[in-house]
């Protein structure tokens, strides 16, 4: 029986926990919040790796690249990927805002909401840099680690031999962080089925008809981003299987769909970009960098349709010039939304600023932003991990043979 389990594949075992949480969500509601903790320990056990898992995975990766001329390359094809992806991600969410008539009938209660303080661009700059690193990796400042990272790397590199000891230390310290990692993500199905089981419990089915249109139009736009985009890039760019793409995305965007936490998925898309056959070293560099900046999900489709939404329901006229504020700003937004849950609302307070919407509708959507930060996060994990396998079958950093090799089966199989 427990050798029968063990070998079902991880990706079913994760599916089964996120429908059968749901199932007890729906059948015992509010008392089906009591297995909250579950999914609590989960997402502390992950929180517990991000800090250490990026800074060594980020200075490995560098250190592996090698010469500056490879890092600039791939640097320069996955934001660029990030880019081009987050402009088609605001332009979908224009689309289906416009063409779908999600609040026109609704009427709002009068709300007050305080106006988040937003920093600008210099301030943003500014915070990129660590002044204490360690306070850094201590607070979880991920973009922070990052840089801090990729600067230890780049000179690692530039001293040479002289620094060969701490490269090897850091890259023992990367091996033991990955080992540890496979260790925790043996609770995902645990950690989904208490997620699910609380969220539908707490939320409940009846709260969400109000908002149906508009959750609808969200998941619509992520869906069509997901399938057509990120399948499309992966078809006719890398030339590979879009079904064996997503088949071996799954584990990583049930964890990302309960979680909603592109961080905190960092774990499981690692798992599954290295099943894909994406090098170790690339997969480590692209994934911590895309739940910075590759933001699709939150900063692309998600301020278009809120700020659409948002005019219906006050019956506030948008024109062509709004419409072009809202897609520059959501594109931006794309690649500079950090990857935690509800930072998104945040994006959306500056682009109803740019094209003067009244703060007040965000309270209205508030409430059921969990539900819509769920499907967001699973659209930027799986950007991230489409990146990787886009960008590493350009640069040679993609094992076809691996990326075709199912968990349990054929290789034919896998192809079919």
């Amino acid at each position: 029986m427990w050798q029968a389990i063990k070998n079902i594949p991880f990706w079913q075992k994760v599916l089964a926990a996120f429908i059968l949480g749901a199932g007890v969500g729906v059948i015992f509601g509010e008392s089906a919040t009591v297995l909250k903790p579950l999914g609590d320990l989960f997402i502390s056990a992950i929180k517990m790796l991000v800090a250490p898992l990026i800074f060594c995975a980020i200075v490995v990766s560098i250190t592996s690249l090698g010469s500056e001329v490879s890092l600039k390359r791939l640097s320069f094809k996955t934001l660029g990927m990030f880019m081009l992806t987050g402009t088609i991600a605001s332009l979908i969410g224009l689309t289906i805002g416009s063409v779908i008539d999600m609040g026109g009938s609704m009427e709002l209660v009068a709300t007050e909401v305080r106006e988040r303080n937003v920093p600008g661009f210099a301030q943003v700059l500014l915070d990129m840099i660590p002044v204490n690193p360690f306070a850094s990796l201590a607070e979880g400042k991920v973009l922070q680690i990052i840089v801090f990272a990729a600067l230890i790397g780049i000179a690692i590199n530039k001293v040479g031999e002289k620094a060969a000891p701490l490269k090897r230390t850091i890259e023992a310290g990367a091996e033991v962080m990955f080992q540890l990692t496979r260790m925790v993500l043996q609770l995902t199905p645990i950690g989904v089925f208490g997620l699910m089981a609380w969220v539908v419990g707490e939320y409940g089915l009846s709260m969400l008809l109000p908002l149906g249109k508009f959750i609808g139009a969200i998941y619509l736009a992520a869906l069509i981003h997901i399938i057509f985009v990120y399948g499309g890039l992966v078809k006719f760019v890398a030339k590979l299987s879009p079904v064996q793409f997503f088949r071996k995305a799954i584990p990583a965007q049930i964890v990302a769909f309960t979680t909603a936490s592109s961080f905190g998925t960092l774990p499981a898309s690692t798992r599954c970009t290295e099943s894909m056959g994406v090098s170790k070293r690339y997969g480590s560099f692209v994934l911590p960098l895309g739940a910075t900046m590759n933001m699709d999900g939150c900063g692309g489709i998600y301020p278009a349709i809120a700020a659409i939404f948002i005019a219906q329901i006050y019956g506030i006229p948008l024109d062509m010039t709004d419409y072009m504020l809202i897609a520059v700003t959501a594109t931006v937004a794309s690649v500079g939304t950090a990857g935690v849950p509800g930072s998104a609302m945040v994006m959306l307070t500056v682009t109803l600023g740019v094209v003067g919407l009244p703060l007040e509708g965000i309270a209205f959507i508030a409430a059921v932003d969990r539900i819509i930060d769920m499907i967001r996060t699973a659209t930027n994990v799986t950007g991230d991990m489409m990146t990787a396998v886009v960008i590493g079958k350009s640069e040679g950093q993609l094992d076809e043979t691996q990326f075709y090799t199912p968990e349990n089966g054929s290789l034919e199989q896998a192809k079919s």
